[in-house]
């Protein structure tokens, strides 16, 4: 079982040897949404199906979302009928890629865990890795397939709103770490959000430094020193991640998974809910 990352080696030993197995290319881009299908429908893995991140990893359906924000949690009951309509499986080995720096891809990964599906795992170097070594490529759409057997089972990561995060804002018993990119974080740039700046105590870490010059993550030794030099004393499981809009926030949560500092807690909602909430401390620096 893959249950944080996979490379594109590993990927086509599982598709030698038969594993249940289903493919999943998260491609997206934020400034022009229907350029992630496009994208996909141009080349993807042989067998791949798309998840689009507006349209299956989120809802703009108040009576279907669980936090607010720009890319609100669909209820797991919705994510999940759409995961069986896809034909998930509860054996299924389920790879989740991108080409963005597997950032949309994090979301997918971590919404499974949350459905309760432990195994899945990223590509590591997302397409441009499984190119490189030659991996089998398809173009257009895959045919259906048969519907699967999923149910929900119980969350294997924790979700945290916006009301828990304003109670623990400064009793030091949640540690946030903001995936943003420094100028955002700092409030000297927002080109998403209405407000500029950050949750008051939070650390900075861009979601992108958690890769190296190739493209892939960086090992779990590097990736550990460089957490545990951002948190000081900070016990790990303090931790609360959030970013714009819950989405760029995973690949930290992932990279302190493969770090060995635990599977933490996400804020899904994040910067976007948080600074559209009135009364709501907001902070530059």
């Amino acid at each position: 079982m893959f249950t944080t990352l996979i490379s594109a080696a590993q990927l086509q030993n599982l598709q030698a040897n038969g594993t249940p197995l289903l493919v999943l290319d998260c491609t997206f881009d934020l400034m022009n949404p229907p350029a992630g299908h496009a994208q996909y429908a141009e080349q993807h893995i042989a067998g791949a199906q798309h998840a689009d991140l507006d349209q299956h990893l989120a809802t703009h359906d108040p009576a279907l979302r669980v936090n607010g924000g720009r890319h609100p949690l669909p209820q797991r009951e919705s994510f999940a009928a759409w995961l069986k309509i896809i034909g998930m499986n509860h054996n299924t080995q389920v790879v989740v890629y991108d080409r963005n720096g597997m950032n949309y891809c994090g979301r997918l990964w971590w919404m499974l865990k949350w459905c309760g599906h432990e195994a899945v795992a990223v590509l590591d170097g997302g397409l441009q890795a499984w190119v490189a070594v030659g991996g089998a490529l398809a173009s257009g759409e895959e045919a259906a397939r048969a519907p699967g057997n999923f149910v929900l089972r119980e969350p294997l990561v924790k979700l945290v709103n916006t009301a828990t995060v304003s109670a623990h804002l400064n009793n030091g018993k949640q540690t946030l770490i903001d995936a943003r990119g420094a100028p955002r974080y700092r409030g000297e740039v927002e080109p998403l959000d209405p407000v500029a700046g950050h949750i008051p105590g939070a650390l900075n870490r861009p979601f992108n430094t958690n890769l190296n010059a190739e493209g892939f993550f960086k090992s779990a030794d590097e990736l550990r020193a460089e957490f545990v030099a951002l948190l000081g004393d900070t016990q790990p499981e303090t931790v609360v991640h959030h970013c714009g809009s819950g989405v760029s926030a995973v690949p930290n949560v992932l990279a302190m998974e493969v770090a060995g500092l635990g599977r933490t807690a996400l804020y899904a909602g994040s910067w976007s809910e948080w600074c559209n909430t009135p009364g709501l401390p907001c902070e530059k620096s």
